[in-house]
């Protein structure tokens, strides 16, 4: 991620593809009444478009910290910040939320859908607060497409309260790349689900990112991190470690080991 840490030539596909995020000397400094926190460090880093990285650290590290910065949710106390070539850094809060809603796809652990909702209008929403507005049936084709992306379109009509939480989640990775997004973050995406769902989670991003989507996710699990391709830490809010990942796990290959043990457990059961 960051050049002074680590060379990507070959993760990346090569210094020439396209930096879809670019971070110089970034850092991150509240202040809590006189006592300075520094939350993010002197943090250097590109990702290229198509990547799939993996943020791990332990609490107060500084991942929240820079997550919220790539997301457009803060911005750098020093240093310069371009996402899909654009300098966000010091942009204004409304110029930033309409970079949120242009690039970024945001997932989250809680899901976020509105309950009394259902799944295909959950879907829609971000393009309510596009600037060039869509007609009725323009978003809801697109919606669908999105839904039928993640294996759900036979749900569109469901409210969250019918889907499990695998669905419900798919649902919410749909509402993230209905306006098909530079980037798409993913703040401990698995952490209310269970082994099984989760590796059925990671199987949905790794087709994605195999279909050229950016994703950069956040986890304290290091077996969820193996799924990505890259992965790096942080500590003490600098960025300590940056490696491709030697043996990448396989989610599909994984799905198919644990099916294959629960047929096991049942045919001696």
């Amino acid at each position: 991620m960051a050049a002074t840490q680590s060379n990507h030539s070959d993760a990346t596909g090569g210094p020439d593809r396209q930096a879809v995020i670019r971070l110089e000397d970034v850092h991150k400094v509240y202040h809590t009444g006189e006592v300075e926190v520094r939350a993010v460090r002197g943090v250097s880093a590109k990702i290229h478009a198509g990547e799939f990285v993996a943020v791990m650290g332990a609490s107060g590290s500084g991942k929240s910290t820079l997550m919220n910065i790539l997301g457009c949710l803060d911005r750098p106390t020093e240093g310069r910040y371009f996402l899909d070539g654009t300098d966000v850094s010091k942009l204004d809060k409304n110029a930033l939320a309409d970079i949120r809603n242009q690039k970024i796809g945001f997932v989250f652990q809680s899901f976020n859908l509105l309950t009394r909702t259902t799944a295909l209008e959950n879907v829609e929403l971000p393009m309510l607060y596009m600037h060039s507005r869509l007609n009725a049936r323009q978003q809801r084709e697109k919606a669908v497409r999105a839904l039928e992306i993640v294996g759900l379109k036979d749900r569109a009509e469901h409210h969250p309260s019918q889907l499990s939480g695998g669905q419900q989640q798919r649902v919410a990775i749909a509402r993230a790349l209905v306006n098909q997004p530079a980037i798409v973050l993913a703040d401990e995406p698995t952490g209310n689900l269970d082994s099984q769902t989760s590796v059925e989670v990671m199987s949905l991003f790794q087709s994605l990112n195999e279909q050229g989507i950016t994703i950069i996710l956040v986890t304290h699990e290091l077996d969820i991190a193996r799924y990505a391709r890259r992965n790096v830490v942080m500590r003490d809010g600098r960025l300590v470690n940056d490696v491709a990942v030697a043996e990448r796990l396989l989610a599909e290959q994984e799905l198919a080991r644990m099916r294959q043990a629960q047929q096991a457990i049942q045919l001696t059961a």
